[in-house]
C-alpha cells in the first residue's frame, strides 16, 4: 500500500521482508545458504515471517499443546524424523508444515486456517460457500483426533471470532462516542493514517 511504503524505512522493513512475493521464492523456507528439505520441515522456518503483534501465528503455535510437544521432542529423531518426506511423516505431534503442507503439497494456503480465506464476518463463517474448506480443515485434525474433536474446536473458534467481533464493535462505539462528546483527539496527528489516507478518528 502506498501509505505504508511512504512511511519511514524502519517502520516498513519488517513488513517488506515477508510481503515481497516470498511465496514465490524457494529460499523463503529452504534457506538460501542451506538448501535442505529437512531444515524446511522444522516449524521455526515459518517463524521467520509468521510472528509479531499483528499476526501471532508462531506465538500461538509455540504455546499450544502441539507447540510444546514439538519443542520438547524436536531433537529426538525417533519422534521427529525430519529426513522423511512430509508424505511419510509420522511425527509425535504436528509441525506447521505437517498440517499446512499435508502430504508434502507446496500450496500452504490450500489448508489454511479459518481466519484467512474462509471469511471473517459473522455472517459467512458457516455458509455453504466454506463447507468444503472447513471439512478439509477438520480432516487434517482427523489424522490424530476424532472427527468430533476437530469440529468442536472449529465451532469454538467460530464462537471466539463472533465474541471478538462484538467486543471490537463495542470498543469502537465507545471511542466514537467520546469523539462526538468532544473528548479530544485520541490519535495524534503525527501517527500514520489508516488505509484511506485519513487519521483514524478524524
Amino acid at each position: 500500500c502506498a501509505w505504508s511504503i511512504e512511511r519511514p524505512p524502519g517502520d516498513t522493513a519488517g513488513c517488506t521482508f515477508c510481503h515481497t512475493s516470498s511465496e514465490e521464492r524457494c529460499s523463503t523456507c529452504h534457506q538460501r545458504h542451506q538448501f535442505d528439505p529437512a531444515v524446511a520441515r522444522h516449524s521455526e522456518q515459518c517463524k521467520a515471517c509468521h510472528w509479531g503483534k499483528d499476526h501471532r501465528d508462531w506465538e500461538a503455535y509455540d504455546i499450544s499443546i502441539h507447540g510444546v510437544v514439538y519443542q520438547v521432542n524436536k531433537w529426538n529423531p525417533t519422534e521427529f524424523d525430519f529426513s522423511k518426506k512430509l508424505s511419510d511423516a509420522d511425527y509425535v505431534g504436528p509441525t506447521c508444515q505437517y498440517c499446512h503442507m499435508r502430504g508434502g503439497h507446496h500450496n500452504v494456503q490450500r489448508l489454511s486456517t479459518v481466519y484467512t480465506s474462509m471469511g471473517m464476518s459473522n455472517a459467512d463463517r458457516g455458509a455453504p460457500l466454506w463447507k468444503e474448506k472447513r471439512d478439509t480443515w477438520v480432516s487434517v485434525c482427523d489424522d490424530c483426533h476424532s472427527p468430533r474433536f476437530g469440529r468442536e474446536n472449529l465451532q469454538a473458534m467460530d464462537d471466539a471470532c463472533k465474541d471478538a467481533g462484538l467486543k471490537y464493535t463495542e470498543t469502537f462505539k465507545v471511542a466514537e462516542n467520546l469523539m462526538l462528546d468532544g473528548m479530544g483527539e485520541p490519535m495524534p496527528k503525527d501517527l500514520a493514517p489508516d488505509w484511506s489516507g485519513q487519521h483514524i478518528w478524524s
